[in-house]
C-alpha cells in the first residue's frame, strides 16, 4: 500500500476490519478514541520534545528515527480513522468543509509567509488570536 494507491476508503476498511476481527467495537467509544489519539499524538511530539527545529528537518536523514516517527504517525491515523469510523464521520468531506473555513480565515494574500502570535491570526480589533476581548 502506499499513498499514490490507496484511498481514505481504504484504510478506514483496514482499521474496521482489524477491529472487528478482535471484537474491540465495545471498546471503541468515541471518548476512548478520542483519548487514545490524543495519547499517540504526545508519543509522536516526545520524538521532537528537545531537539530544535533543524534538527527536526533533518530527522528524515535518519532512517531508525524516521521510522519510530512513521510508527506514531500511523498510530496517531489509526485512531483518527478509527473515531470516524465510530461516528460516521466522513473525513474527506471533513477536511475539505475545514479547509474552505482556513481559506476564508487565512486569505494567502493576507497570511503567505506568516506565523506566530505577532502576526496570525490578528482580528481587525488589532488582538492576537486567542487574547480575550
Amino acid at each position: 500500500m502506499t499513498d499514490s494507491q490507496t484511498t481514505v476508503e481504504q484504510l478506514r476498511e483496514l482499521i474496521r476490519q482489524f477491529v472487528e476481527e478482535r471484537d474491540w467495537q465495545q471498546f471503541h467509544s468515541p471518548k476512548n478514541l478520542s483519548m487514545a489519539l490524543a495519547i499517540e499524538a504526545a508519543e509522536l511530539m516526545e520524538h521532537f520534545q528537545w531537539i530544535d527545529v533543524a534538527a527536526s528537518r533533518n530527522l528524515a536523514k535518519d532512517a531508525d528515527k524516521l521510522a519510530a516517527v512513521g510508527e506514531e504517525l500511523a498510530d496517531v491515523l489509526s485512531y483518527t480513522l478509527a473515531l470516524a469510523n465510530s461516528l460516521g464521520i466522513d473525513l474527506s468531506d471533513a477536511v475539505n468543509a475545514k479547509m474552505v473555513k482556513n481559506a476564508s480565515k487565512y486569505p494567502a494574500d493576507e497570511y503567505r509567509g506568516r506565523s506566530g502570535d505577532d502576526d496570525l491570526g490578528k482580528a481587525e480589533s488589532g488582538k492576537s488570536k486567542g487574547e480575550c476581548s
